[in-house]
């Protein structure tokens, strides 16, 4: 299969699967006024999904690497198919948790075995490049999923929005199914062979840093995700719609990035695009505690879009090369981190909302990320942290 096909295949769950994660953000002042609940509890909806994803990585990555990465991620998704279904008629905001959690489960066996089947077959010159194209995908479920949902979810509700997020996965099984019905048959799994590579992979000093920069990265980052909608609707910016709108915002950055990558890895270098992607991530970060008009959301997060994806491709790029014989392992562990940075941001931005507001939040955030920058350029290209070993 040439690489163009791989990513056509492996594109159509990327789109899907982020959607789903992404639909719940915008809603959450609407699932609230249904169910009866308070906003920042509904908000941790987002941290239900991204809990389960992190913490099942570190036995999806090895069982990739065991069984073959295309049969795991066929179970993951039909297992994602269920739970997205049965959030369609959950009764209350317990079962939605509930499934929530198993829909985490489930899809993270969908993009980080992603990422490793494209480290496999991609030479390491043109992989950046590649993953970036991967990504458009995803990118484009995440804006689907962060724009449109709260739009439809005006007309439909938020169980429409959840049926639109079920057919999309029944479509993204199919295409897994079809195209990798021809996939070599796997082996079997050794929980001695996983973890001497597990072993292997946190003595290596460049996956450590690796694993710490993304944790801290998306700490920094994805926290004031499911807070936007709430703050509008306080301050009078907008509603669902308007929120998912500037969320999106975040997508269009992703896809600015998307075009510009080759430009940016010819003229810029690697070194440059971190310490410019922490630049920018930090900007947006205070501009959003500096707004509340929905548009000027937008435009911040546009720019923490395009300093996200500098930041983080980088860093896929990257994890995909420290363990070249146990790349799900790998990628999995940078997943796991990724995802407990992410749900712990949500936490920690909802604590520093209620104690001493936006703008300090959000400021503390922006220092965060930029020092996330400036570290991966030094860190990285250091002798001690470059990468060694298959």
């Amino acid at each position: 299969m040439s690489s163009r096909n791989l990513i056509r295949i492996l594109a159509v769950s990327g789109f899907a699967g982020t959607f789903s994660s992404r639909a719940v953000e915008p809603m959450v002042g609407i699932i609230a006024r249904d169910v009866a609940a308070s906003p920042q509890t509904v908000a941790l909806l987002s941290a239900a999904f991204a809990l389960p994803y992190a913490f099942i990585q570190p036995i999806l990555g090895p069982i990739g690497d065991a069984l073959g990465k295309e049969r795991v991620m066929k179970v993951a998704l039909a297992l994602l198919f269920v739970a997205l279904a049965g959030s369609v008629i959950a009764p209350n905001l317990t079962v939605l948790f509930l499934l929530r959690i198993v829909a985490g489960t489930a899809a993270g066996g969908a993009v980080p075995l992603s990422i490793a089947l494209i480290g496999d077959r991609v030479e390491m010159a043109q992989r950046q490049v590649a993953l970036s194209r991967y990504l458009v995908a995803v990118i484009m479920g995440q804006l689907a999923g962060s724009s449109l949902a709260g739009l439809i979810a005006e007309f439909v509700g938020w169980r429409g929005v959840f049926t639109l997020s079920t057919v999309m996965m029944a479509c993204a099984l199919a295409a897994t199914v079809i195209g990798f019905r021809h996939a070599a048959p796997g082996g079997r799994f050794d929980l001695g062979a996983a973890l001497r590579r597990y072993r292997e992979i946190l003595s290596n000093p460049r996956a450590l840093a690796l694993f710490s920069l993304v944790f801290v990265e998306a700490t920094a980052i994805f926290g004031i995700f499911p807070y936007v909608a709430p703050l509008l609707e306080q301050t009078g910016g907008g509603g669902a719609a308007q929120a998912g709108f500037a969320i999106g915002g975040f997508a269009v950055g992703g896809l600015i990035y998307s075009v510009l990558v080759t430009w940016l890895l010819k003229t810029l270098g690697i070194p440059r695009i971190l310490v410019t992607g922490g630049i920018f991530a930090s900007v947006a970060l205070v501009a959003l505690g500096l707004t509340t008009d929905w548009t000027s959301y937008g435009a911040a997060m546009v720019l923490m879009g395009l300093g996200f994806y500098m930041l983080h491709n980088t860093f896929q790029a990257q994890v995909t090369e420290v363990a070249p014989s146990a790349r799900a392992s790998a990628v999995a562990l940078h997943a796991f981190s990724f995802f407990v940075g992410q749900a712990l941001g949500v936490v920690f931005m909802g604590f520093g909302l209620r104690h001493i507001g936006l703008t300090p939040s959000t400021g503390i955030a922006a220092a965060i990320i930029l020092g996330v920058g400036v570290t991966a350029s030094v860190v990285l290209m250091l002798p001690r942290f470059q990468t060694r070993g298959r």
